[in-house]
Parts: structure tokens; C-alpha cells; sequence
């Protein structure tokens, strides 16, 4: 593979999987558990879109096609995203959608600060500006897993059941392939940051009294663009105005 290409499904990589995440997130938007938490996800759903939009407005530069980050996010069918498989689970219970964000934030903030060190200077600047972001969302998110799994045994069992469910989803986040091979030392090796997160991960569910799951199995083809039925329809949702009124402009 071309340096270039693979430098492109790279870049989507990133933005995709912040684009989705982040309409995940914000689908709790006057439906959170308190106002607080509220106003905190959908500023963390912002925090991803934006970042979204950097990485997916430098894919669109480096295709030369003319489609803009816009174009990337609303244009494109389920096939053609690569997201990571993890981050197109539906939100579930509220204890469901903050495991997905933890063991998500937990694997961006490793990601990010290998980027940050990227001999390209473009995708360092970005990675530099959101690994701010992916610092607070990764504690955010790590202090609602020890309130929710070191709180009441109801909470605990939910927690622990969205571990149980979401954790056959992470393993995606450290597989190598003809992408990576090709980008070669100018991006982070995958499995390099698993032991980072591997610390990261473990201290919070010790300190939340959670059970880490045995590694084994895991659901991949994300990178690929192979995806679950959830993502058909969480795009319908969000790509339905631009698609009705193609062009249109406010």
C-alpha cells in the first residue's frame, strides 16, 4: 500500500471513530442522569466532533477529491467508515455508555501522545490539541466507572455487565496491519500502547471493584469497514438532514 493511501485510512481511522463516538455521546443530551452530567456530555460529543473535523478535513486534503470534512462525515455509506467497532455500540444503560467511553479514552489518550511525536507535522498538531481533551474525558469518564462499580450492588452489576459486554471491542484498537505496516515509525506502533492502557485500565477497575474479563476473542473489521446493523442506524439519524437537502446552507 502507497504511503499516502494508508495515510489516508488512517486519518479516518481517527475521525471516524471521534465522529461516532462523539453522536453517541450526544444522543444523552436531555436525557442524562443529572444536569451536570448533562452538560457534560454533550460538551464531551463536541470535544469529539471537533476533533473529528481535523482529522477527517486533513483525509479530505490528501485525497484531492474535493470532499472537505462535511462531505466525509454526511456522504459516505456505513461500508466506506472506519471506525472502531467499539465506538458504534448503542449507549445502553448510562453504565454501558460510560465503560465504552472509559476503555475508549483510555486507549485515545496513549494514542494521541504517540501522535503528538508524529514526524508529520500536520497530524502532531492535531494529536497535540486533542490529547488536552482525551486527558479529561479519560478522568471524567474513570471516575464514573468508580462511582458506578464501587457504588450500590445495583450500579456494580450494571457496570460489570457493561465490562463483560464491551470488552471482546477493544482489542481492535491494538491489531496491526497493511495500514499501520505501510505508515511504518511515523505512527505509534498499536500494540506498543497496550501496556499503558493495559495500567490504566486495571487501576480503575480495581479501584471500582470491577472484574477485568480474560482477553480472548475479539470483534474486528471495523478498520475495514466491516460493521454491525448499529452503525446503518445511527447514520440514518445523523446524516438525514445534509442527505434531504443536499447543498443546502444555513
Amino acid at each position: 500500500m502507497e504511503r499516502a493511501a494508508a495515510l489516508f485510512e488512517y486519518l479516518l481511522r481517527h475521525g471516524d471513530s471521534c465522529l461516532i463516538l462523539g453522536h453517541r455521546v450526544a444522543e444523552w443530551c436531555g436525557h442524562a442522569p443529572e444536569l451536570e452530567e448533562d452538560i457534560a456530555l454533550a460538551n464531551i460529543g463536541l470535544d469529539l466532533t471537533g476533533q473529528a473535523e481535523q482529522f477527517l478535513a486533513y483525509a479530505g486534503t490528501l485525497e484531492g477529491k474535493g470532499r472537505d470534512a462535511d462531505a466525509l462525515a454526511y456522504s459516505r455509506d456505513a461500508w466506506d467508515f472506519r471506525n472502531a467497532l467499539l465506538c458504534e455500540r448503542p449507549n445502553g444503560d448510562f453504565a454501558h455508555t460510560m465503560v465504552r467511553q472509559f476503555l475508549f479514552d483510555a486507549w485515545q489518550v496513549e494514542a494521541f501522545a504517540g501522535l503528538a511525536r508524529a514526524s508529520d507535522a500536520r497530524l502532531a498538531g492535531i494529536a497535540a490539541k486533542a490529547a488536552k481533551e482525551a486527558h479529561y474525558h479519560l478522568r471524567h469518564s474513570g471516575e464514573w466507572v468508580v462511582r458506578l462499580g464501587d457504588g450500590t450492588a445495583e450500579s456494580h452489576a450494571r457496570a460489570q455487565a457493561a465490562v463483560d459486554a464491551l470488552w471482546e471491542y477493544t482489542g481492535e484498537f491494538f491489531e496491526t496491519d497493511a495500514v499501520v505496516a505501510a505508515l511504518g515509525d511515523s505512527v505509534p506502533d498499536p500494540a506498543a500502547l497496550k501496556p499503558a492502557w493495559n495500567a490504566t485500565v486495571d487501576e480503575v477497575l480495581r479501584a471500582a471493584t470491577l472484574r477485568r474479563p480474560k482477553d480472548g476473542w475479539t470483534q474486528t473489521g471495523g478498520y475495514a469497514g466491516r460493521h454491525s446493523e448499529a452503525l446503518g442506524h445511527l447514520l440514518a439519524t445523523m446524516q438525514f438532514l445534509p442527505r434531504a437537502y443536499p447543498g443546502a446552507t444555513w
